[in-house]
């Protein structure tokens, strides 16, 4: 039975602002939100009735959903535009976005052409070029500029595939961040496009790839299912590998591997150098265990490691061999090696043994295997001959990251640099010399952070573990107990947060702030033992460790709870979610983005169900009790002293569901008794934040900076 139609907008809005006329400034504020009618619902998991209020929310097409989210918009907007650093905010932020230099990345070397992707701000897309050797600027061609398709600039390239040749590239796109569309075919040499439009390529689940034959007369790609072939529910799920020949219609398109994938893959395609063997990687979620199959010259796929072998990655070598990441008893991983033509991962020979930091990733050329190490946050890129002898390392700074931009043809590298204080660098590694050159395609950054330093201190959490935190400040700094901090984290699928130039802490750290992000588990930091510590029922470890870094930096007299914020986007919403709920003492104002708050629903989402492998299902009992221990939204409490909240969402979010953003708003909102603000941004031309233009992005900060250092007395 639908719901009646709640209030007209109008009345929604009226009732906010007649409310709010004075939300702008530090003191504390009552706010009049949109009205939310409690329509409950009980649903009995494993004996325990849990209650759910704003199930409704969940609706996007119901037009009072449509009508309290934009009544939400406008309060939103009323609040921050008028804060009163946010017009300053706007064009200081715009300012040093848009004076950023012209800079090239996602660089692909093919047969003789080389390919990237120039961000020339301030357009707001990055446009795919084309040039005859790395650097040589004057020879570009620009093949596809979406800030011409679509001026609103919501349209942006969501990955490319040069054919071997580099005579053909596939492109996919999409709008409005939605991640999900169809590819299409450019002649490099003319620049037109082919008629050949492959649809349904990629949508947020599991991603998309391409990999082209040797020939360059067609490619293998992902296709999720078309018409009738399944169920709606299934319509964004089982991800098979079909075959797509140039000049053909798409209804000729083969089927050549996936019905054995289960129904959560995600699979990455790529091709050997010479296009003999094509490399099938299939995740199985978000969990991190993954399955490789090779695609031989007879036509035959090949199973070479399942998801039980705990094989992390793998690389097609140009030496006739396939290299794998193990962590197979070795949570910081080993490098294996074996023969392309007869894959066996069992006889595979170890080549680079496990060592006291944790590898990263890899990648093999004719002559070396360059391994890139994480420690801790800040990485390492170590060379190895291919029989696993020690050459050495590719210089750079102390607490910085690196990382393989590029293989080259010629065996060299295109290495990628930054740090907290230097800003992206792309650099040209020179395999025979051993030097490293700074190319132009990183372009002349003007902002500098000479005035600034960075620390690494170490927090105890909970459990007694050491957790790290990077605290970036201007030097000089006195730990009085009274600097603004604000405190980022993510925690989760294994990914680690590296150290990372931001033109966005430029701007904290000249209003006075400091910027810190900590290094919890859940991440990849320290290895595989590290994600494990911090998924499924061990997730509350991640809450913890970000608790203890809050807490180290008032303990260590950086800052004191009026001072103190949190921000993080999607898992690292849920981290905030989780934070301000079980302390919401500890901080004065949280950011969270795109975040997940509704733990017992979201499997029930597209994606959620990838998700299943990192953080557990209600299906399980165990795994069902530590979901509502934690769920953000389930664990909010009436008359509660919450901090300020600002809770972003997108639209087009097909990663995580904005009901989840809706109905933590509206649970917050009836609950706190603060009088500091909850306040929910949604952005109809956004998406999980892939491809959102670079104006939509200044915006964004504008309003989340002019929040925090509102909240936090910032002038």
């Amino acid at each position: 039975m639908a719901r009646a139609v709640a209030p007209r907008l109008l009345a929604f809005v009226t009732a906010a602002l007649a409310a709010c006329a004075a939300a702008a400034g530090v003191t504390d504020t009552s706010l009049r939100y949109p009205d939310a009618p409690r329509e409950r619902v009980i649903e009995t998991y494993h004996g325990v009735a849990v209650p759910d209020d704003y199930r409704w929310l969940e609706n996007a097409k119901d037009p009072a959903v449509r009508e309290w989210s934009q009544a939400q918009l406008a309060l939103a907007r009323h609040v921050l535009d008028n804060l009163p650093l946010h017009d300053e905010l706007v064009a200081r932020i715009r300012q040093l976005y848009e004076r950023a230099p012209t800079r090239y990345g996602d660089f692909i070397d093919r047969g003789g052409v080389f390919f990237a992707l120039k961000t020339q701000p301030p357009k707001n897309q990055p446009m795919l070029v084309a040039m005859k050797a790395p650097g040589d600027i004057k020879s570009e061609r620009v093949l596809l500029d979406p800030n011409r398709l679509d001026s609103k600039g919501t349209t942006a390239i969501d990955f490319y595939v040069p054919s071997l040749d580099g005579r053909y590239v596939a492109v996919a796109a999409s709008q409005g961040g939605s991640e999900e569309g169809p590819a299409w075919v450019i002649d490099t040499r003319t620049g037109k496009r082919l008629p050949d439009v492959v649809p349904r390529v990629q949508y947020p689940t599991g991603g998309g790839s391409i990999a082209w034959d040797g020939e360059g007369k067609g490619f293998f790609y992902t296709r999720y299912p078309q018409g009738d072939e399944r169920p709606p529910a299934d319509a964004n799920f089982y991800q098979q590998v079909y075959y797509h020949r140039l000049g053909t219609k798409p209804a000729e398109d083969t089927y050549a591997i996936g019905k054995e994938f289960p129904r959560i893959a995600e699979t990455a395609l790529r091709a050997s150098r010479d296009g003999r063997y094509v490399l099938a990687t299939v995740a199985d979620g978000d969990g991190g265990d993954h399955a490789f199959y090779l695609h031989k010259p007879d036509g035959s796929w090949t199973r070479v490691a399942d998801f039980a072998d705990r094989v992390r990655a793998m690389d097609l070598g140009l030496d006739g061999r396939l290299y794998a990441l193990s962590l197979k008893d070795t949570p910081r991983g080993r490098i294996l090696a074996m023969p392309l033509d007869a894959p066996d991962l069992a006889s595979a020979k170890e080549v680079v043994a496990q060592g006291d930091d944790t590898v990263e990733g890899f990648t093999a050329t004719r002559e070396r295997l360059y391994v890139d190490y994480m420690a801790g946050g800040p990485s390492e890129l170590r060379i190895f001959t291919l029989d696993g002898k020690s050459a050495g390392s590719v210089p750079i700074e102390p607490v910085s990251s690196v990382a393989i931009a590029a293989r080259l043809d010629d065996g060299d590298l295109l290495v990628a640099t930054q740090s907290f204080v230097s800003p992206p660098a792309v650099q040209r590694y020179d395999a025979r010399s051993g030097k490293l050159v700074r190319t132009v395609m990183g372009g002349r950054w003007t902002v500098s952070f000479s005035d600034a330093e960075v620390v690494r201190e170490m927090a105890t959490s909970k459990d007694g573990t050491k957790v790290p935190v990077n605290i970036l400040m201007k030097k000089g700094t006195k730990r009085d107990g009274k600097n603004p901090v604000l405190l980022y984290g993510y925690g989760g699928y294994g990914i680690s947060m590296t150290p990372r130039y931001s033109l966005a802490n430029r701007v904290w750290l000249d209003h006075g702030g400091i910027f810190a992000i900590a290094n919890i588990r859940g991440g990849g930091e320290f290895g595989e033992a590290w994600h494990l510590a911090g998924n499924l029922t061990r997730k509350q470890n991640v809450f913890d460790d970000m608790i203890a870094a809050g807490e180290h930096m008032i303990r260590a007299g950086y800052t004191n709870r009026s001072r103190l914020a949190a921000m993080g986007g999607s898992n690292g919403g849920l981290l905030m979610g989780a934070i301000l709920t079980q302390r919401p003492d500890l901080f004065r104002a949280i950011v969270s983005q795109v975040g997940i708050y509704d733990m017992l629903r979201v499997e029930s989402t597209p994606n959620g169900a990838f998700n299943v492998t990192e953080f557990g299902t209600i299906k399980d009992p165990d795994q069902f009790k530590a979901l509502l221990a934690y769920s953000p939204y389930h664990n909010v409490k009436n008359g509660t002293p919450y901090p300020a909240v600002l809770l972003t969402s997108g639209e087009n979010d097909g990663r995580v569901d904005p009901y989840n953003s809706r109905k933590m708003a509206a649970r917050l909102q009836a609950a706190t008794s603060s009088g500091r603000p909850v306040l929910l941004r949604t952005s109809a031309s956004t998406g999980h934040g892939i491809g959102t233009g670079l104006e939509t992005r200044v915006q964004e900060y504008a309003d989340e900076y002019a929040f925090l250092m509102d909240q936090l007395g910032m002038r």
